[in-house]
């Protein structure tokens, strides 16, 4: 088996001739797309970036919705801050309502 001989500049250059011109011819032969392929693919994308930009400006409202909703509700949050607050049950209260969950709860189980 010979060796590997490097190809030259000139050898190099011309297979690259010979493959451009091939491509060119390949593409050449490929038949011409028709009116009808082109005005429809034409209208599948138009109809493609309508149905985007329509997302864009849903998600762009969203967005805008969701910053109303939260403005509102931190003035609804500050507005539960600003109003005063009951003063705290005192213990007694507490015992009472205490006592009176569990008179309810031995009700219900004496009832059964």
């Amino acid at each position: 088996m010979p060796a590997f001989k490097t190809p030259t500049f000139q050898e190099r250059t011309a297979a690259a001739a010979t493959a451009r011109s091939r491509a060119l011819a390949l593409l050449r032969s490929k038949p011409q797309a028709d009116a009808t392929t082109v005005a429809a693919a034409l209208a599948r994308r138009a109809a493609r970036e309508a149905t985007e930009a329509e997302k864009r400006t849903a998600a762009r409202a969203a967005r805008a919705l969701a910053a109303v909703h939260k403005q509102a509700s931190k003035a609804e949050a500050a507005q539960i801050a600003a109003t005063p607050v009951a003063p705290e049950r005192t213990e007694a209260d507490r015992k009472a309502a205490r006592d009176a969950r569990y008179a309810a709860r031995k009700e219900r189980k004496s009832s059964r």
